[in-house]
């Protein structure tokens, strides 16, 4: 456990102590059965027959805290969740998580401070991230875990500031967190060293940057309303979240990149629904003129989003990413006759419907990507059903595929699933 999160730790420990038993705090969480099983045999993964089977316990608490103390001048909250794990897919693993230990407090009117483990998220897309460069888990993604998996948590310091003309978000993360990507024993996927789809047969690896302070990571965001609407830009400096440059081929080692990432979005009402528009570059540190071509170019992503409640308890959502490859000629003059070559534009649609049904107890849900560039696409599938206020069951299917096994979506297309979700909560 990180620093940050042990201060946490430390409050929260000195609060249970200190407290009255009437004032200790309360525990809630849900205990659930995952199960996943592959629509197509895969024998490159350690098992062929499914990719998710495990049981899951979640404890999360908060406590106000109180007594004569600056904390408690403070409105200080201390908040905990945490999960416990049985994962049976690699022979009965066992193990922990914690999701979010951090202290919560507000020195003064105009400042909100958290400080410890926590999940962070900003911008508008759904299920596409632009100016979010907080660290993802996709190998929940798609192997059917609950969308609050997606993303991960992050030791950090976040200031939140009100002055007048516009609220600020500052977020310091001494220590780098990497995505979670399909490795092979889970799901396969594409690897650029063996030439095609692989499982765990890969040996390549990425090296992460080094704990020391130079490596710490920023994020800034500036925000404020115009009249119904939102604007915001955005500051990153650290590193591509997803090990996308070469640092040694015959080594087969990857490795993640510096990056600085400049963005600004709008949302607010557009005709009977909600629009929204955002923008990032991402200028890539080392290599400023494009023109290496094992260091990932500097990019400019735009998207553009679209909700609208069409009533009887029917949603639609959409979305257009266009992804631009900058320095595109010398990132082509430099390649070799056995490279890999990407295109300078990626274009990707999405479309989500929701309906409730059966006095909103029941959710079907479907949510698809589509490359019209690519040529490849990600079907998800939902119905959850609420049995009764303890009770949950969620069904689904996660359903890639693509006419080239290098894109996004193509490279996972053997990993396709129908998934089961049972939860008890408390």
């Amino acid at each position: 456990m990180k620093r940050v999160c042990i201060l946490s730790f430390i409050m929260l420990f000195w609060a249970a102590l200190s407290a009255r038993a009437a004032d200790l705090p309360e525990w809630n969480g849900f205990i659930e059965q995952d199960y996943g099983a592959r629509l197509s045999r895969d024998t490159l993964t350690k098992h062929e027959d499914y990719n998710l089977l495990e049981q899951r316990l979640q404890l999360k608490t908060r406590y106000a805290v109180t007594g004569d103390n600056v904390f408690s001048d403070w409105n200080s909250v201390i908040r905990f969740k945490g999960d416990a794990v049985v994962d049976e897919y690699f022979q009965t693993t066992a193990y922990s998580e914690v999701r979010e230990l951090n202290l919560a407090f507000r020195p003064s009117d105009l400042v909100d401070v958290k400080l410890g483990r926590q999940v962070l998220t900003w911008g508008t897309g759904d299920y596409l991230f632009i100016n979010d460069l907080f660290p993802k888990d996709y190998v929940s993604f798609y192997t059917g875990r609950d969308d609050e998996y997606l993303k991960k948590p992050s030791d950090a310091l976040r200031m939140s500031l009100y002055p007048e003309p516009a609220n600020i978000d500052f977020v310091l993360i001494p220590y780098f967190t990497a995505n979670t990507m399909p490795e092979g024993d889970r799901l396969s996927f594409f690897d650029s060293f063996q030439g095609g789809i692989t499982g765990r047969a890969s040996e390549r690896s990425a090296i992460r940057p080094a704990m020391q302070a130079e490596n710490a990571q920023y994020a800034l965001r500036i925000y404020r309303n115009f009249d119904s609407a939102e604007g915001a830009v955005y500051f990153y400096r650290g590193f591509d979240p997803s090990p996308r440059s070469y640092l040694d081929e015959a080594a087969q080692q990857l490795f993640y990149e510096r990056l600085d990432a400049y963005g600004t979005s709008l949302r607010g009402p557009f005709g009977s629904g909600i629009a929204s528009i955002e923008m990032g570059y991402y200028h890539s540190v080392q290599d400023d003129a494009g023109d290496n071509r094992l260091i990932e170019n500097s990019m400019l992503k735009w998207l553009l989003g679209y909700e609208q409640d069409l009533g009887n308890d029917l949603k639609l959502g959409l979305q257009y990413l266009c992804e631009q490859k900058l320095d595109y000629s010398a990132y082509s003059a430099a390649l070799l006759p056995y490279d890999y070559v990407w295109d300078e534009y990626r274009h990707l649609l999405t479309q989500r419907i929701t309906k409730l049904y059966k006095n909103q107890t029941v959710m079907l849900g479907l949510f698809n990507f589509w490359s019209p560039s690519d040529k490849d696409g990600y079907l998800r599938l939902s119905c959850a059903y609420d049995i009764s206020d303890q009770w949950k069951l969620t069904v689904g299917a996660n359903l890639p595929w693509g006419e080239d096994e290098i894109t996004d979506f193509g490279m996972m297309q053997k990993n396709k699933n129908v998934f089961m979700r049972l939860r008890y909560g408390f």
